[in-house]
Parts: structure tokens; sequence; C-alpha cells
């Protein structure tokens, strides 16, 4: 059953309960984060100059049950601006809350009153209940993703 979820911007109170929710995003990805990654990832977000910013869904208990990070990125072809969503999650035991979605239109929203032109992310292939979500709310796109490594 579904129970009312509301969206806002992280704070800096929210820091102890983000913390786990990032590690748990890390290990759901199987990426080995240390405490300083997640110490920039925090100061970034705790910057208003930096790009980076998050959202964070909160339950009607008021626990935190989600996080959205996300960053405008500029589009020179189309000559707009678009928003990045650089990583979504949703607490285990919270999934099937509604969550993701909220949190999805909430972005949504900000992209409409920031004029952006689209929202992009990308997931993993067998990420398959993410993908359910996604397949519902958004449209797949035909595009490859490569990663060129600078070393």
């Amino acid at each position: 059953m579904s129970h009312p979820v509301s969206i806002r911007p992280v704070t800096l109170d929210d820091r102890p309960v983000w913390e786990m929710l990032y590690a748990g995003y890390a290990a759901f990805y199987k990426v080995s984060q240390t405490q300083t990654m997640r110490d920039t990832v925090w100061s970034w977000l705790m910057d208003p100059q930096h790009e980076s910013k998050s959202l964070v869904a909160v339950d009607a208990n008021g626990k935190l049950i989600g996080l959205a990070h996300y960053r405008p990125f500029a589009r020179p072809l189309s000559a707009t601006t678009g928003c990045f969503l650089d990583d979504l999650f949703v607490a285990p035991d919270a999934r099937g809350s509604g969550a993701a979605d909220a949190l999805l239109e909430a972005l949504a929203q900000l992209g409409r009153q920031r004029g952006w032109s689209v929202i992009r992310w990308i997931t993993a292939e067998d990420n398959y209940r993410a993908r359910a979500v996604y397949d519902r709310k958004a449209g797949r796109t035909k595009w490859l993703t490569y990663d060129l490594k600078p070393e």
C-alpha cells in the first residue's frame, strides 16, 4: 500500500540518513565507496555554487526514504539546458511507496520551472525494478553509452 511521500531539497540535518541511503546506492551497484568520497559528494550538495543538487523523499513519519542527485548540463546541438539525474535511490523497505515516482515528478516540475529541455539518466540493464518505473515515466532512448578513461 502506498503512503504519502513528500519531496524537498536535502538539508544539513539530513546528513546521517542521506549517508546511509547513498551507501546503499553504492552497494546496490557494487561500487566501493569511501567515507572521503561521501564527504566530497556531501560538500558538493551543500555548496550553493556547485552544480550538483539533491532532492530527498520523506515518508509520512518524516523519515528520509529516497534521494535524487541531479545537475543541469548544456545541450549545444539544441542550444538548450537539460538536467542529468546522476543518482536515484529508494530504501529497499520503502520501494513501492511511490517515492521514485515522486522524485521523478519533482524533477519534472523543476524542469518546467527552469526551462530544461530534457531530464536524462542511465541505469544498469539488469536493474529491472527501476526500469519498470522508468519505462512508465520516460521514453527509452536509442543511444548507447561509452566511457573513455583519460588515464
